[in-house]
This record gives structure tokens, C-alpha cells and sequence, in this order.
């Protein structure tokens, strides 16, 4: 499987909702590392490196969201792997 890197953006009611640590707690399971942050806009932003399947699976994921997020639109950026993750964090407000 080929390893990548996406760089996605959420919209929609994503703030307040744990979006951030469901998130952080899905990557984790798929064995995705990276990070994830709210955005001052009100959007999520997050990226994600790993097997090309297991970014498709967080992918549809961020689509849904945790139970109470209403997911408006999800932008993708895809990129060649960086290497620098050795986990997945959730960072601080941009």
C-alpha cells in the first residue's frame, strides 16, 4: 500500500462537538498520525499520513463526524508522505 499525506479541512457545526478528539481517537485506531486543530474561521483542519486505504477510511469519516457534528463541506489537499509525524496530536486553536 502506497503511504500518503492528506490535508483536509471540515465546515459545518465541527466546533464543540469533540469533533477534535474523535478524531484524534479514530487516526489512532486506523494507525494514522498527524494532528488536528479548530480553526478561528469555525472550521476543523487536520492532516493525516499513512496507508492510501486507511486515508480514504478517515476521509469518509470526517464526512459524519462524532455524533453531533453537522459536516457542511470537507476539503482534501493530497501530498507526497513529510515523515515528521510520530503520532497524532490534537494542537491548540490556530
Amino acid at each position: 500500500m502506497a503511504v500518503i499525506q492528506v490535508h483536509v479541512y471540515v465546515s459545518g457545526m465541527v466546533q464543540g462537538v469533540f469533533f477534535r478528539a474523535s478524531t484524534r481517537d479514530v487516526a489512532q485506531k486506523l494507525g494514522l498520525v498527524g494532528w488536528v486543530r479548530n480553526l478561528s474561521d469555525g472550521r476543523l483542519e487536520a492532516v493525516f499520513e499513512g496507508d492510501s486505504e486507511k486515508i480514504d477510511k478517515i476521509i469518509e469519516w470526517c464526512h459524519r463526524g462524532p455524533e453531533y457534528a453537522q459536516v457542511s463541506t470537507v476539503e482534501t489537499e493530497f501530498s507526497a508522505p513529510s515523515g515528521e509525524f510520530d503520532g497524532f496530536e490534537v494542537r491548540h486553536v490556530y
